[in-house]
């Protein structure tokens, strides 16, 4: 029985520990936290996860909360104009739903449902030279932690990371009380809203520990009037701002707005992070390798809601690669190819995220007009979500765009 070391408990590094359990795999999992404390503890993220990644889920018997989760049916943008109106604003609408669940409620239920079929736990913190006197113990050794010191072991590709600094700020808040939606009522959907030169505001139906929520949360541009989060306000100060700031700069969603609370005394969230591609293998001091995975090796701005579905898939990618190796060393090689069968797929959902994180060109601006006349277009931005191998045919490229927006509109 090979044994395999998963340090990281989220989305990628548990899901792969659960699906390798399922296969009699040998797998322990080092998580910094408990499942209570990653109850008790503070908001993990956003996430909004598409019809791919939840069927991964699906297929392993992960999907523990999908029957009271809100079925998201599709994704609509509002783009402000100066005088704070909308001047752009559609629904697409989602092949199959959407879903998105609290990460505090899944990676402690997940944690839970790994101990029950079995498999070993440890919850401590994990150093450089913790990782280097434990890759003598394992077949293969995962890291799944995207913040920390281990991240640092992986160096930084170049080739692959435009960016240096972070391109957005970002502010999240989970909430109960939301007024309906009115543009579609009929419809629950994430909401993508553009205030140019300032920044976007997402909203996505959700489930947490209460029951159903939204959750807004800001992106802002550097310097700009939502890059003011350094100060780390008190839960309730910190959703009062966001509600001023919806009030300026996103009045149609401050009416749905204004009335609603905080889900619990940990439901917000203040950061920022700079994009990367980091090379996918680190070697230990020992001598000892670990495969980086999800993003720990790709980490992406949250403005396309990426982060969640390439871990997830990202999971798969590396389940594939695992069990196909049979018996063989899990030697530099053999990593290096399981991260670059990863990112054939990959590099779509980051050139995709790099291209939105810059002000719209030209051909992007006709495509979002012409969505709104032509359902067809708006169908397809939407599910690209689910499938960002798409945007290189035709939201990439401008000659391919306007080929298709010929093509659309002769139809």
């Amino acid at each position: 029985m090979r044994k395999v070391l998963v340090v990281g408990a989220g989305q990628s590094g548990l899901q792969l520990a659960l699906s390798l359990q399922e296969l009699q795999y040998d797998v322990t999992v080092m998580s910094a936290r408990a499942p209570e404390g990653i109850r008790n503890g503070p908001v993990m993220s956003t996430q909004c996860m598409f019809h791919t990644a939840l069927q991964h889920e699906r297929d392993h018997g992960l999907n523990l909360w999908e029957a009271q989760t809100p079925e998201i049916g599709g994704l609509g943008l509002s783009i402000a104009g100066p005088d704070g109106s909308r001047v752009l604003d559609w629904l697409g609408i989602l092949d199959n739903y959407a879903q998105s669940v609290d990460q505090r409620v899944k990676m402690a239920g997940w944690l839970e449902l790994f101990e029950d079929r079995g498999g070993k736990a440890i919850y401590q913190g994990v150093t450089t030279s913790d990782l280097d006197s434990l890759t003598k113990n394992y077949d293969l050794v995962i890291v799944a932690a995207g913040k920390g010191e281990l991240v640092q072991l992986f160096d930084r590709d170049p080739a692959r990371s435009p960016y240096i600094s972070a391109q957005r700020t970002l502010s999240v808040c989970y909430v109960h009380g939301a007024g309906p939606r009115p543009e579609h009522p009929d419809t629950l959907a994430v909401r993508f809203n553009v205030q140019p030169g300032v920044g976007e505001l997402f909203v996505i139906p959700a489930y947490t520990f209460t029951g159903p929520c939204h959750i807004p949360f800001f992106e802002g541009i550097p310097g700009g009037p939502l890059d003011c989060w350094t100060d780390r306000p008190a839960p309730g100060e910190h959703w009062s701002r966001m509600l001023e700031l919806m009030r300026q700069y996103f009045p149609w969603e401050y009416e749905r707005f204004r009335d609603a609370e905080l889900t619990d005394s940990q439901a917000t969230l203040a950061g920022g992070y700079s994009p990367v591609v980091r090379k996918p293998v680190a070697q230990l001091p020992s001598g000892g390798l670990a495969l980086g995975m999800a993003d720990v090796v790709v980490a992406n701005d949250p403005i396309t809601g990426q982060g969640s579905n390439s871990a997830s898939k990202c999971a798969a990618s590396y389940l594939d690669s695992i069990v196909r190796h049979g018996d063989r060393p899990f030697d530099r090689d053999w990593m290096t190819q399981t991260f670059e069968t990863f990112w054939e797929y990959a590099q779509h959902p980051t050139t995709w995220t790099n291209a939105l994180l810059q002000p719209p060109p030209e051909h992007v601006l006709r495509i979002f007009s012409a969505a709104s006349d032509i359902p067809a277009i708006r169908n397809r931005f939407v599910n690209g979500f689910d499938d960002p191998t798409d945007f290189s045919q035709w939201f990439l490229d401008p000659e391919l765009a306007d080929a298709y927006l010929q093509e659309v509109s002769a139809g």
